[in-house]
């Protein structure tokens, strides 16, 4: 199967989330596409709005009537105080699912700035990158290999976060939401 790995904070998932994973899923084409919260990202210092269980709780509803997509809840499983790694995350993959092929889907900025990630030579071995623009077109880098898709939604968590731009989730997590108090303007 070819499993595309999305990974992120999700706080919280947005419509812009989905369309990119549809968007990549019918661009290599994606058998599945793992939806994959992490903890704690080495590259934020903000903690998250909302915690592990309700961030699970909002992808789940965003994908419900997606067949495709899957939540995973590998990165949460790691010990609190540590940080997960993209490299750590695609090994236990490769364990648990050996006959796979995987494509880990990121952003231009992200993709930009590759080199600095935790073992980025073994990422170049063991996944293909499936790069949407952010702020511009990305570049091929020696040793990876890149699928570049055309995809915008004007879609942020930031400014769900900050705004209580809920306009930008599905109907399901702005409920959600909602209900827990979560992304009003009061929260901040």
């Amino acid at each position: 199967m070819n499993i595309g790995l999305f990974g992120g904070t999700f706080d919280p998932i947005h419509l812009g989330h989905i369309t990119i994973a549809a968007a990549a899923r019918e661009a290599v084409p994606l058998d599945e596409v793992h939806f994959i919260p992490c903890r704690r990202s080495p590259a934020k210092t903000k903690p998250t709005v909302a915690g592990s269980d309700e961030r699970c709780e909002m992808i789940e509803l965003a994908i419900a009537a997606l067949p495709w997509a899957k939540l995973s809840r590998i990165e949460l499983q790691r010990p609190l105080h540590q940080p997960g790694y993209s490299w750590q995350t695609v090994a236990a993959y490769r364990h648990s699912r050996p006959g796979d092929q995987l494509f880990w889907i990121l952003g231009d900025d992200q993709w930009n700035v590759i080199d600095s990630w935790a073992r980025p030579e073994y990422l170049a071995r063991a996944v293909t990158f499936v790069v949407f623009p952010r702020h511009g077109r990305p570049l091929p880098r020696p040793g990876f290999r890149m699928i570049p898709i055309e995809v915008s939604h004007p879609a942020s968590a930031t400014a769900i976060r900050e705004q209580g731009a809920t306009e930008f989730l599905n109907p399901n997590v702005r409920a959600y939401a909602e209900a827990h108090g979560l992304y009003t303007r009061k929260a901040h």
